[in-house]
């Protein structure tokens, strides 16, 4: 991501026991905007070049694409913006980079039955953009964030290098460009997401299945009767959450906490229900929260596409007992071997979607280590 784009990104709520930041907002989004205009200036040269060429880029019909397929209208400005990278497309100048173009045109239209190629706008290693669907026109690149965002992808590079200088540079200008002339919001948000273009990574080896661990189900715990929004399955994101508050060590202590934890959400908060999908107890044991077909209520942005596993507690200082942990780390086995997590799915502490100290720092440390972990 670049560094300067971090500038706009969009603070979140806090978890459930933390401090309301409320009162802070409007200073740190002042104290935002202050370092925005500072380096506006320092910004605006170092991307003048490329603005230059931004409105002579290489248009579809040029790359090889006689018509756009895809019809379906962009609002704008939108508040999204989102960047992929494409491995395997190696190209270094303006004709190799246009059959690159066609060959994942033609992958997307007959492989995936899409309308036409799934960005708004291409970067290619050899430092020009390339039009895709263009300014107007919803793209298809990430799900639930088509008709809200602008979707830009890096190609053109070798697997496992970065983007060009040249590329990054014309990434920089073209979305400075969006920008200035009303198609992307000045406050816009980069949310973090998994990688949606893979049609060319290797294929995994496939790894044996593991038992799922034992959930305790709704009507075990005495859960309240709710209807509430259905999540899109296969999620892309696991995110970690703390609930704050006390803990539980005994199953029949950790059905009440579960209890007391929804009624919480519902009375206080007005929530459809619990906000968490899975909730962990001390006790080694999963209590099914929303569960995993409907959508929990944890983190704004992400509700509707990550499973929220909170760990029942506080831990700042102190992390779960292994056996919470482990548990914890066997359902999410569980999702992926089940269909309900996406493989390449990205696991992320709450702190690093939203602006609170949720999953509290022992907890964060250790899950630092654990498979997909994204920071």
């Amino acid at each position: 991501m670049l560094r300067w784009l971090l500038v706009f990104s969009a603070l979140g709520l806090g978890a459930w026991g933390d401090a309301p930041w409320e009162e802070t907002q409007d200073k740190l989004r002042s104290e935002l905007l202050q370092y925005a205009l500072s380096n506006i200036s320092q910004l605006i040269e170092k991307v003048r070049p490329v603005l230059n060429d931004v409105s002579t880029m290489v248009s579809h019909k040029e790359w090889g694409a006689e018509e756009v397929g895809c019809s379906t209208q962009l609002a704008r400005p939108v508040d999204f913006l989102v960047t992929h990278h494409i491995p395997g497309l190696e190209c270094h100048n303006q004709t190799t980079c246009g059959q690159r173009l066609r060959e994942l045109r033609a992958y997307h239209m007959h492989n995936n039955s899409w309308c036409g190629l799934a960005y708004n706008f291409l970067v290619g290693d050899d430092g020009r953009v390339y039009e895709g669907v263009g300014w107007d026109i919803q793209g298809l690149h990430t799900q639930g964030y088509n008709n809200v965002s602008l979707g830009l992808a890096f190609f053109g590079t070798k697997e496992g290098h970065s983007p060009s200088p040249a590329a990054l540079s014309a990434m920089e200008g073209l979305i400075f460009h969006a920008m200035l002339k009303g198609h992307l919001s000045p406050m816009f948000v980069q949310p973090l997401l998994v990688k949606g273009e893979n049609c060319l990574a290797p294929k995994q080896k496939a790894r044996p299945k593991k038992a799922c661990p034992t959930i305790v189900l709704r009507p075990a715990w005495k859960a309240r009767e709710t209807h509430c929004p259905k999540l899109s399955l296969p999620a892309k994101y696991v995110i970690i959450i703390q609930t704050a508050g006390r803990t539980c060590h005994m199953s029949d202590e950790c059905h009440q906490l579960v209890q007391d934890i929804q009624s919480l959400f519902m009375d206080r908060y007005s929530t459809c229900d619990t906000r968490y999908n899975f909730l962990v107890g001390q006790d080694g044991v999963i209590y099914e929260g929303v569960g995993w077909n409907v959508q929990g209520s944890h983190t704004d942005g992400y509700n509707d596409i990550a499973l929220g596993i909170a760990f029942m507690g506080t831990f700042s200082g102190v992390s779960p007992n292994a056996a919470a942990l482990q548990a914890a780390q066997d359902l999410i086995e569980c999702a992926v071997d089940k269909g309900y997590l996406t493989p390449s799915y990205l696991l992320v502490g709450q702190k690093d979607v939203v602006n609170t100290l949720s999953p509290g720092q022992a907890l964060y440390d250790i899950i630092k280590s654990w498979p997909h972990f994204k920071h």
